[in-house]
């Protein structure tokens, strides 16, 4: 099909930095682009054509509603729905403006902004004055504060109108930089980080060093998928899951407690800098910001930076945490940050915050660097634009343990709870539970059992969603008493 068969025509302008590029370079950033936009415009669900006109995209597509799509695609400054069209002579500008146009300003406030080009015997000013004098019949000139835009572009041999113009992503082509690592935890500042990076032309895999189990998992892939859903056109970003649990047990045994934050980060940084190395990244991205907490002081900085090799990108170094929030609202991250427990903070003693390399270092001679390595090969590797929606409830919602922390909550009706529970559980009716969860803490882990498991699988979902870390005991109530025979001393 050609453009002119479809029933809307959308006018895309490429950021002006690729005008700034060389040839060749704006070349190849601009067939980037047209790739990623058409794979916007393939998740969109619309049919559509594109046509690159070297400073313009033009795109003709079966529905207006993939707009809000296009404008989360990099590389682009703006984009405008065309509402008309007509030859680029002055008397069919005018003909087709008035027409198009005299209606919606009649009454109302209104300018005319023309531009050209190519070579035609007119000027942009020609059809401001002789447009703006034939709608000035309909309305009132105000150039200042206008109710409606008349917006005229003339290229070549056409000429296309349109009244609004909607702003975009700007930043250059994803993946027109390379690839890097970005290190995740779910929180606001990992998200942004990896969204400014991306804006900036760079491709992205995600590192997630897994601190606390399934549900603090499913709640970072919650986070990272959308960064991959919805602003990572043109790329298969995955995300590489290495569980941190007995690493972070065997740094609380073997490490001093007021570095435990400076060595958690430096194994971090490890843990990245070996898959950047086997991923072919040029850099690890993460979302530190000066000073914001104990381990991003400059000095400690400084000690954690000196385990990787891969250069390390701070985004948000200048960043307060106001103006990251703030930013998460716009990326649409934040609601899903704002439920993710912070499970970095191991310790409310006082951590160090003037630590050195050789400090650090000295410290971290306890550790067995090995079960690091082991975990870095055992990682998992999820390709999140392939993750489905039930790809991130079921594998999280059950357990068939109890974890030494957790608290195990009985929601059968009370008789049953009386007559055998759980060592050591407490009690709430399910479905006052279900409706208001208010008495649970977030900062504690929760195991919740019922007759077979099935309702509580259901609570557990929705205590996850509002970011609690909430399983189902698999099996419920019989298999969790077998499970607690087991535990009984022989």
């Amino acid at each position: 099909m050609k453009l002119s068969d479809y029933p809307h025509l959308i006018l895309i302008r490429p950021t002006g930095e690729l005008a700034t590029k060389s040839r060749h370079t704006r070349r190849r950033f601009q067939r980037i682009l047209v790739d990623n936009l058409e794979d916007a415009l393939a998740a969109s669900g619309v049919s559509y054509q594109v046509s690159d006109d070297w400073g313009r995209c033009w795109v003709g597509v079966s529905s207006l509603e993939c707009l809000d799509v296009i404008a989360r695609v990099f590389g682009i400054a703006s984009l405008s729905a065309v509402e008309a069209t007509a030859e680029a002579r002055l008397d069919a500008i005018i003909e087709v403006g008035e027409r198009t146009y005299g209606e919606r300003v009649r009454g109302r406030k209104f300018a005319v902004r023309a531009r050209r080009v190519g070579h035609h015997p007119f000027t942009s000013l020609d059809i401001n004055y002789k447009l703006g004098s034939a709608l000035d019949r309909y309305g009132r000139v105000d150039l200042r504060h206008p109710d409606v835009a008349v917006c005229v572009e003339v290229r070549q041999d056409e000429a296309y109108f349109f009244s609004q113009r909607l702003s975009a992503g700007g930043g250059l082509p994803a993946g027109v930089e390379g690839l890097a690592v970005s290190l995740v935890s779910g929180g606001y500042d990992s998200a942004v980080a990896a969204w400014m990076m991306l804006k900036r032309g760079v491709a992205l895999d995600y590192v997630f060093c897994n601190l606390a189990g399934g549900a603090y998992e499913r709640a970072v892939l919650c986070v990272a998928k959308l960064l991959a859903d919805e602003w990572s056109f043109g790329l298969r970003p995955r995300i590489h899951v290495v569980d941190f649990e007995a690493i972070l047990q065997q740094l609380k045994d073997r490490v001093q407690e007021n570095y435990w934050q400076v060595v958690l980060k430096r194994l971090m940084y490890r843990t990245a800098d070996q898959i950047a190395e086997q991923v072919g990244a040029q850099a690890i991205i993460t979302g530190e910001a000066v000073g914001q907490v104990s381990s991003q002081t400059l000095a400690n900085l400084r000690a954690i930076d000196a385990v990787a090799r891969t250069p390390v990108l701070r985004p948000l170094a200048g960043f307060d945490k106001q103006e990251i929030i703030e930013r998460s609202r716009l990326i649409g991250t934040y609601a899903l940050s704002e439920k993710v427990r912070e499970h970095c903070a191991l310790t409310e003693r006082r951590p160090v915050t003037d630590s050195t390399p050789e400090s650090v270092a000295l410290h971290e001679e306890g550790l067995d660097l090995a079960e690091l390595d082991e975990a870095i090969v055992g990682r998992r590797i999820i390709d999140l634009r392939c993750l489905e929606a039930s790809d991130l409830v079921l594998p999280y919602l059950y357990v068939a343990s109890i974890p030494s922390q957790a608290v195990v909550v009985d929601t059968r009706p009370r008789r049953q709870y009386d007559a055998w529970h759980f060592p050591g559980a407490v009690h709430h009716d399910f479905w006052r539970l279900f409706a208001d969860p208010g008495d649970l803490d977030r900062q504690r882990s929760y195991v919740l059992y019922c007759e077979i498991g099935l309702l509580t699988a259901q609570l557990a979902e929705k205590l996850q969603r509002a970011g609690f870390e909430a399983y189902s005991f698999k099996g419920g109530a019989r298999l969790l008493r077998e499970y607690a025979e087991g535990l009984q001393p022989a």
